[in-house]
């Protein structure tokens, strides 16, 4: 082997090895076990994802336990087999933003339960907020700039589990 075959030989390694390293490194950070999620990892309380945006009708729809998908250690259901594929072609559109927690709470940093029948599309993002005996979270939100409340929401989530903001990958 020549001395050029043989550097070459020793750089072809190292360089897949970093072109590997980087196509990892661009992996979205998911820590599901910090998600708003039941035990059977089920998210939005088994509502479906996509209903909520203006191509899947942009109403609340309760999603079928026989059309799921798992994605990324994610359980969705889905209304129809339309909304799954939907989903399916491109799944970080439609998770819900800051985990599934309230977006309203998450301004503090904070993860409360929410009521899946609230909620707001912005931006093409969806958000989730508590509805109850304490308050509408969503009304509040609603008061305020939206894109300043998005930021700062995003920034505590960031902080708290360590993932970008979903819908932005």
């Amino acid at each position: 082997m020549t001395r050029l075959a043989h550097r070459y030989s020793l750089i072809a390694p190292a360089v897949l090895l970093f072109c590997l390293g980087a196509a990892q490194a661009a992996e979205p950070v998911r820590k599901v076990a910090l998600w708003n999620l039941g035990n059977d990892k089920l998210a939005i309380k088994g509502y479906d994802p996509v209903a909520y945006f203006p191509e899947g009708g942009g109403a609340v729809m309760k999603g079928d336990e026989k059309l799921t998908a798992d994605y990324g250690g994610v359980v969705y259901h889905f209304a129809s087999p339309a909304h799954r594929e939907t989903f399916l072609a491109n799944p970080a559109r439609y998770e819900p933003a800051h985990g599934g927690w309230c977006s309203y709470a998450m301004l503090e940093g904070d993860k409360v339960q929410v009521d899946p029948r609230s909620f707001l599309v912005e931006e093409g993002r969806l958000f989730l907020f508590y509805k109850g005996f304490l308050g509408d979270t969503r009304a509040k939100w609603r008061k305020a700039d939206h894109a300043t409340e998005a930021n700062t929401a995003d920034g505590m989530w960031k902080k708290l589990s360590g993932e970008s903001p979903s819908n932005s990958r």
